[in-house]
């Protein structure tokens, strides 16, 4: 009976993680767009470590506490997207050739592709779970879905593709429904009232 009060009162103790995850979606989402759009240098050495730090390890440990505070929607899809930016920066280190000059030939774009279909795959469902959420997060699944939409299509298609330019616009879009969604669960959580709205839950 103690240790299930004290699983209680640590899950209650531990702040919501959101603001923390979707800041790192956010960032990794705008460094990587606005490159792809021609806003910034094509440098991909540059992209590594946010998508490293900020992609990767801060939704980690946002999952890592949704999973602490039972929250089935956040400890999976933070956890889910934060392990793809830490296999995306292992992708562009194998292009680069960090790994040696083999494994470098061999990289395929069609495996790639096959991979973004699987994460189209999981977000679809992510984002009929997120009609239980808020609109912000509604919205931004429905733009993830179409980011893998067009990065595997563009992939298949040969690249650089009309559907490149729908995945680089919608990555875009990510970033600022995530800056957003960031800052309003900081600030709302601070204030202790809704000072920016996310939305009600679309069911």
């Amino acid at each position: 009976m103690e240790k299930e009060v004290r699983k209680v009162e640590m899950s209650e103790n531990v702040a919501d993680p959101t603001g923390l995850g979707l800041l790192g979606l956010a960032i990794v989402c705008f460094v990587v767009s606005t490159s792809r759009v021609g806003w910034s240098g094509p440098t991909i050495s540059v992209i590594i470590p946010w998508a490293v730090l900020l992609g990767s390890l801060a939704q980690l440990m946002a999952s890592y506490f949704d999973f602490t505070k039972h929250n089935p929607f956040g400890s999976v899809v933070f956890g889910a997207y934060g392990l793809f930016w830490s296999a995306m920066a292992d992708v562009w280190l194998i292009q680069m050739g960090a790994f040696g000059p083999e494994i470098q030939k061999g990289f395929d774009v069609t495996q790639l592709a096959f991979a973004f279909v699987g994460f189209l795959i999981f977000s679809i469902f992510g984002t009929i779970a997120s009609l239980k959420t808020n609109k912000v997060v509604f919205a931004i699944m429905v733009l993830i879905c179409l980011l893998f939409f067009g990065l595997s299509t563009d992939l298949f298609l040969g690249g650089r593709t009309g559907f490149f330019a729908l995945a680089t616009w919608s990555e875009l879009f990510i970033s600022l429904l995530g800056f957003y969604g960031s800052g309003a669960v900081l600030v709302n959580k601070v204030f202790g009232k809704t000072v920016f709205p996310l939305g009600k839950s679309v069911l």
